[in-house]
């Protein structure tokens, strides 16, 4: 089915709609057919070895990051989740400099002239990436002055320092001088005082002050330890009867009271500046001591080279020259923004006392299937696979599976991934009672996991004080792969239940990222999860694996070899078809695979989040190849691959895989991954009869891909309510989660769109 779009001005007035769980199908809706052929644009073809095939990762990055900052002025969201969506939309392009960027910046310097896949240079590559940036980083300003604008309107205000009652300049003057003042250091530049060093995301205050007709020259760095905007004491409500509240940001109550700060000094002009620093480690491969070099990396990592400057629009011409100057970045790198500098902090803003500008609040479901069974995971999983789909079901279960498995005497080990989690991790708590309970523990520990190094090396250490056997994996791959393993003791023999998932062992975001975790205890599986295991802890890399593939041996393979059976089966005039549903689509020759498989007939939809190198729809190369990005309320997460296998998805023939891995050269070559096969037939079911069709029916927050790598918001016409996939989640239990069993032959929530 060809969907009519069109783009969406982020000024557009749309009406909040309810979604319904059952969006019909074409068949319902003769009235689309014409305008969805009238839709249908011809693109130029592009030869099958042209690096025109590709389009550039960094830029699709941020096409997404783009679609990230359009929930932020989508109409249908509660404002304070637009001003969410507006914080993560600042932070992710922070990171993205910070590693993306400062790698390009690197190569350029070093005078590396490396042509990505689609034929550009790392200078090509930064000079669009500035233009694309500056433009995002323009609408992320104007973005901030409506929700601003809006959010006053509702009684929740950020307001300037001549906007201070009476009562409220006593109060902040008083918890100025109590709590700001005493962390301020304030630093004067001269021959005695050089230029101070400035962290990663420093954010500085520069003043040009006179005392006694002699000039002098500040910086004052604002804390990072404080809020970035303080709540002031308020009463009374708004018209509705919600609490008024009111905010001030740090740096403007720092200059409010600059004379505690230089006593006497007359301010004459002042700026301000932010620094993104490089914050990409180069691990050496001839390391002995991983945990020693990464925390001498960690402490290189703050002195990074400057990638993105940037600088308040109101700053003195002077001041961003010296700024340039002393800390050595070109005009390129420097960026003059008018607006607020450190958007990304704006979260801050989130008051708990207004949920009515929040979504509603959902609570995760417990599978009924675990309750039936005492809440005993291990009868649970006994009886039959299960698969937790996160958030709509609880993360709790993860944990409660590794606790059960801590506490119970019957219990010989626990083998256990950790990639990223949180601060206070419950998993390595659980891990640590279970070695002081004299079980058989292995933990392995992910130093390489990007900006959560420190972290870990403090988990691995209380672990390892506990008698954990924590290992570190390989110093050429990351580990990247999400699994546990639990060796029981049972009347016929020890018994292997595993879990394995497709996101972090992380409670926070198993709250806002949609995973999936499978718990079984299929024999084959059991055993190819200890072989990995095995080969991550000792390098026994094992011959072959029963049901499993890891990357980065034969995970490409294996995934290349469906592909292939689909060509066969369409070349064959069979039923061909590929479902997929990633976060990012780099890979060149998976990409050039799916390229041969659309040329031989296999109609191919792709569920792709975020970076997205294919080209869909063009003559010739990939027309039978659909691309949408799903951006809402959750964060998609979860990677599947569904495979027809010779019948029209989705079937109960179809060949259904769960992974940790994206289709990019990091995972598939330089990651250890997995791909684990569905074949409980409810579980089969649950994935890709719910799961897969709910995310290709979605309309309400789908962005369809054109093939030159715009997106255009998936639209209905008036008088349809457009299907909401996470709306459909939270409302629809799933599966195998459910009490009893489901035959697979019963009818299908869903029917997919044809």
């Amino acid at each position: 089915m060809v969907n009519v779009t069109k783009t969406v001005s982020p000024k557009r007035k749309r009406k909040n709609v309810r979604a319904r769980p059952e969006p019909p199908t074409m068949q319902d809706r003769p009235d689309m057919v014409d305008k969805a052929d009238d839709a249908v644009e011809q693109y130029p073809a592009i030869a099958e070895d042209s690096p025109d095939r590709f389009l550039n990762r960094e830029l699709s990055w941020l096409a997404f990051n783009m679609r990230v900052l359009e929930e932020a002025w989508n109409e249908k969201h509660p404002l304070l989740e637009r001003l969410q969506f507006l914080s993560i939309s600042a932070s992710n392009l922070d990171e993205f400099f910070m590693i993306r960027v400062a790698g390009l910046v690197g190569q350029v310097r070093e005078g590396l002239n490396v042509v990505s896949q689609e034929g550009l240079t790392p200078k090509q590559q930064l000079e669009l990436i500035n233009e694309h940036a500056s433009t995002l980083v323009s609408e992320q300003q104007r973005c901030w002055g409506e929700l601003r604008s809006l959010l006053a309107h509702e009684g929740v205000e950020v307001i300037e320092a001549n906007d201070l009652t009476k009562e409220e300049e006593v109060w902040l003057r008083k918890e100025f001088q109590q709590n700001i003042f005493p962390v301020l250091t304030p630093l004067a530049l001269d021959p005695a005082h050089p230029f101070p060093f400035i962290p990663n995301l420093g954010f500085v205050l520069s003043y040009a002050l006179v005392k006694d007709d002699e000039r002098l020259n500040a910086f004052l760095p604002v804390p990072g330890k404080i809020n970035r905007f303080l709540r002031l004491p308020s009463d009374g409500n708004t018209d509705s009867g919600h609490p008024r509240i009111r905010f001030i940001a740090l740096e403007k109550v720092i200059t409010r009271y600059l004379d505690y700060v230089f006593p006497g000094h007359t301010l004459v002009t002042q700026g301000a500046f932010r620094i993104v620093r490089d914050s990409d480690i180069e691990l050496q491969e001839e390391a002995e001591d991983l945990v020693a070099q990464f925390e001498t990396l960690m402490r290189r990592r703050r002195r990074g080279d400057v990638i993105r400057l940037k600088i308040d629009a109101n700053t003195p011409e002077h001041m961003i020259d010296l700024f340039k100057d002393q800390l050595h970045v070109t005009s390129r790198a420097v960026l003059l923004v008018d607006g607020l500098l450190g958007l990304a902090q704006i979260g801050s803003l989130i008051p708990d006392d207004r949920p009515d500008l929040r979504f509603k609040p959902f609570e995760a479901r417990f599978p009924e299937r675990i309750r039936e069974h005492a809440s005993n995971c291990f009868s649970a999983i006994s009886a039959k696979d299960i698969i937790v789909h996160h958030p709509y079901e609880s993360f709790d279960v993860v944990v409660q599976f590794l606790k059960q498995a801590a506490e119970d005497p019957d219990v010989l080990a626990i083998k256990q991934t950790i990639y990223r989690t949180s601060h206070q991790s419950s998993i390595v708590e659980t891990l640590i009672a279970a070695a002081e309970a004299g079980k058989n523990v292995t933990a392995l520990v992910e130093l390489k996991a990007r900006f959560d190094e420190e972290t870990n090396i403090r988990f691995a250490r209380e672990m390892e004080r506990a008698g954990v056997n924590v290992v570190y994996g390989f110093v050429d791959y990351k580990t990247h792969a999400k699994m546990s393993l639990v060796a029981r003791a049972e009347v016929n023999g020890t018994k292997t239940y595993v879990h394995v998932g497709t996101g972090n062992y992380h409670p926070f975001t198993a709250k806002i990222y949609t995973d999936l975790s499978l718990f079984t205890c299929n024999e084959a599986i059991g055993r190819d999860v200890a072989r990995v295991f095995n080969y991550i802890t000792g390098y026994a890399q094992p011959n072959k694996l029963e049901k499993l593939s890891i990357s980065p041996s034969l995970g490409r393979e294996k995934m290349v070899y469906h592909i292939d059976n689909e060509i066969a089966h369409a070349r064959g005039s069979r039923p061909a078809s590929i479902w997929a549903k990633m976060n990012s689509l780099v890979d060149g020759d998976m990409i050039d695979k799916l390229y041969e498989a659309s040329s031989a007939g296999v109609q191919i939809d792709l569920v792709v989040r975020g970076i997205c190198c294919l080209r869909p729809g063009v003559p010739g190369l990939s027309d039978n190849i659909r691309v949408k990005s799903i951006v809402g309320r959750y964060l998609e997460h979860s990677r599947i691959m569904c495979f027809g296998n010779g019948r029209p998805l989705p079937s109960p023939e179809a060949i259904v895989y769960i992974s940790s891995a994206d289709w990019m050269p990091r995972n598939l070559n330089r990651r250890v991954e997995i791909f684990c096969p569905i074949e409980n037939p409810t579980v089969h079911r649950q994935v890709l009869d719910q799961i897969m069709v709910a995310n290709l029916n979605d309309e309400a927050q789908s962005w369809q891909m054109k093939p030159d790598g715009a997106y255009d918001r998936q639209e209905v016409p008036v008088g349809i309510t457009p299907f909401n996939v996470h709306d459909y989640c939270m409302t629809n239990p799933s599966l195998s989660g459910r009490g009893g069993a489901i035959e697979y032959n019963a009818p299908m929530l869903l029917q997919p769109k044809t």
